[in-house]
């Protein structure tokens, strides 16, 4: 009788202690120590949490079914106990299609964010390559909307320079002959040239000056005024004629003899020449720029002041246009990049922390006759945190008694 009851003990602890029979051995092989790096990598990601979570419920299934016989609402126990078990079967395949969920989700996001920068990288190139066609395009829109004739002004300047150029090219070597015969010692070219070239841009931009003042001498009809600028007109000619149109005409003169014998210019037709060539480049440059350039010199030399467009006339060019793109498409990617990492978070946390949410679940079912998490966890938003649950348990509770 002794044996017989012996044996009946026997059997009732190996039901009660049945998952000792093989959770070391499930343990053992999840675990992997005696396999491949990479095969122990694998297990103990796919396998361990999952095999940790099926031995628990195995664990509080015995004491829960135990406790059945003295429960009220048996029927509805037993049924959420096989609903337990179904929401950790369920959370295991949730816990391996995560992982793939994951790796494909953190795919996505790094190819995007290679993209991002890419784009970002090629975009600051762009704006680096273009930015002086920016500028430039920037500046003539500038000049063109403006009302005052910058382009006119820097003709009228630049013809200036090089008329002041060629004629101290032209020039120097009487000036240094002059110079010698006057100090008795020769002087050097190059020490001559800029105090002349400066000197003859003023004589050139004079000259100018004289005419433009001429011209609205005319147009107010002051005879006074004419007469006296037409004085001053005439001595200019006379200087620039002399001294400078002059010893042009004479640069060109062996040009001009080498096509006939005995050729003779004479002072006369020097003048007359160096006259009508005067006229013509005053003439030409005058009417094509010099007339529009001309007053405003003057204007900024007098410090009148200039009468510029405001900037609501003006449209503006952003230099940087790309840029500004850039940082509405860095406000974009940032929402983004914040929305990918919630997800990532989301499928990195969820499927595992579902197994550990079914394995509690067998737990809280033992003590409360109810669930603790209401599963599958769609978001992260789904998990309570301490203080709601107990507040979820204590309610519960509340309303069965």
């Amino acid at each position: 009788m002794f044996d017989g009851s012996t044996d009946i003990l026997k059997l009732i602890l190996s039901v009660l202690l049945f998952p000792l029979y093989f959770q070391d051995a499930l343990i053992d092989f999840a675990w992997g120590g005696n396999e491949q790096f990479w095969i122990v990598i694998v297990k103990r990601i796919l396998l361990l949490l999952p095999i940790s979570a099926i031995i628990v419920g195995l664990w509080v299934t015995i004491p829960s079914l135990v406790t059945v016989l003295i429960r009220q609402n048996r029927k509805q126990f037993v049924i959420t106990l096989f609903v337990t078990w179904w929401d950790l079967g369920k959370s295991i395949v949730s816990f391996w299609g995560g992982i793939l969920k994951f790796v494909f989700s953190l795919s996505t996001a790094l190819l995007g964010l290679l993209r991002i920068l890419f784009l970002s990288i090629w975009s600051i190139i762009q704006d680096v390559i273009f930015m002086p066609f920016r500028l430039i395009r920037k500046a003539g829109q500038n000049v063109v909307s403006s009302p005052i004739p910058w382009i006119a002004v820097f003709l009228t300047l630049f013809w200036s320079l090089l008329e002041a150029l060629i004629f101290t090219y032209v020039t120097t070597p009487l000036v240094v002959d002059v110079f010698s015969n006057i100090t008795g010692e020769t002087l050097s070219e190059n020490i001559v040239r800029i105090p002349l070239f400066i000197f003859l841009l003023f004589i050139v931009l004079g000259s100018y000056a004289v005419l433009s003042t001429m011209v609205d001498a005319v147009k107010n009809k002051n005879i006074s005024a004419i007469l006296g600028i037409g004085v001053i007109e005439i001595i200019a000619l006379f200087v620039e004629v002399v001294f400078l149109y002059r010893e042009f005409v004479d640069s060109l003169v062996p040009w001009l003899a080498q096509y006939s014998e005995g050729f003779q210019l004479g002072i006369v037709g020097t003048l007359l020449i160096a006259c009508f060539v005067w006229f013509g480049v005053r003439s030409l440059s005058w009417f094509l720029f010099a007339a529009h350039g001309t007053p405003t010199i003057l204007t900024i030399i007098q410090g009148k002041g200039l009468e510029l467009a405001s900037r609501s006339e003006v449209p503006q060019a952003r230099p940087f246009g790309i840029s500004v793109e850039i940082i509405d498409k860095i406000k974009e990617n940032t929402t983004w990049m914040l929305k990918k990492t919630d997800e990532l978070m989301a499928s990195f946390m969820l499927p595992p922390l579902q197994v550990v949410a079914a394995s509690i679940n067998f737990l809280a079912l033992l003590v409360t006759s109810n669930h603790l998490f209401v599963l599958p966890f769609k978001n992260m938003g789904d998990i309570l945190n301490s203080r709601a649950l107990v507040d979820s348990i204590t309610k519960r509770s509340l309303r069965k008694a």
